[in-house]
């Protein structure tokens, strides 16, 4: 009987396509180390030596390893061009907003203003939080001759950098009802109007398109209004350097 030829096994060549959300995922893992490793410096230089390189390993366009494996995939995975570049622009930024919070910070301590001023970086942008005993007089928009201390500066650092600025004005619950301000809507505005009209004189540079102003009377708190503390956290001033840009995170679907 003749020997049945054996065939030869077929080669399996399983789809690879997977390996591309997660090298994804490692890459975003990355940058997330990168970020958080380049806040915690204090040498300014280095963190920005490390957010170009950064950005030069997002920017590099040469050909790819996963190419040839699940090209359809690839290209509907892959971050967009104009993603990358945002993503960029947010480091950059961010990295300029922590140097503005760093001067302040400076002078904050230089000039013993620690008990009033505070600053906090965020997604929304860099918040600088003035205490009303630095402003105004309780019950009053009026500004107080100390306030030239503060907005002189603040406004001075506003006109290096190009980001838009909302200054918004808050009060405690405690009821106001006088024939200038009728609720804490009233005061909360007429404050934050004329603290931005403080802020724009002192620098001819300011360009007033960047500004605008809200009131929020006692409707955002920042502590409890239950203590004579907490409502004195709560009667303030906040300016909030905006960001121009947000980080977009790509997501995948598995």
């Amino acid at each position: 009987m003749a020997r049945r030829k054996r065939q030869p096994a077929h080669d399996e060549h399983p789809s690879e396509a997977w390996l591309i959300p997660y090298a994804d995922i490692l890459t975003l893992l990355l940058a997330l180390f990168i970020v958080l490793f380049a806040v915690s410096q204090t040498d300014q230089k280095k963190m920005q030596e490390m957010a170009q390189a950064f950005a030069a390993a997002f920017q590099t366009g040469g050909p790819s390893f996963f190419d040839k494996a699940g090209q359809s995939d690839y290209q509907s995975a892959q971050m967009p061009t104009t993603d990358s570049a945002n993503n960029l622009a947010y480091l950059q930024e961010s990295t300029q907003l922590l140097e503005t919070q760093q001067q302040l910070d400076q002078y904050i301590k230089e000039g013993g203003w620690e008990d009033s001023l505070t600053t906090a970086l965020s997604e929304d942008g860099l918040l600088i939080r003035i205490k009303e005993k630095a402003l105004f007089p309780s019950g009053s928009a009026d500004l107080l001759p100390q306030s030239q201390a503060i907005g002189k500066p603040v406004a001075d650092l506003l006109a290096t950098i190009p980001q838009k600025v909302v200054i918004s004005g808050h009060t405690d619950n405690v009821p106001i009802a006088t024939s200038k301000f009728p609720s804490n809507w009233d005061l909360s505005v007429e404050r934050s109007l004329n603290f931005m009209k403080f802020i724009l004189a002192q620098n001819n540079k300011l360009d007033p398109a960047r500004f605008s102003t809200t009131g929020n009377a006692e409707y955002r708190p920042v502590a409890p209004n239950d203590t004579e503390e907490g409502r004195a956290q709560n009667r303030r001033v906040e300016i909030l350097i905006m960001r121009t840009y947000q980080d977009r995170i790509p997501t995948t679907n598995w």
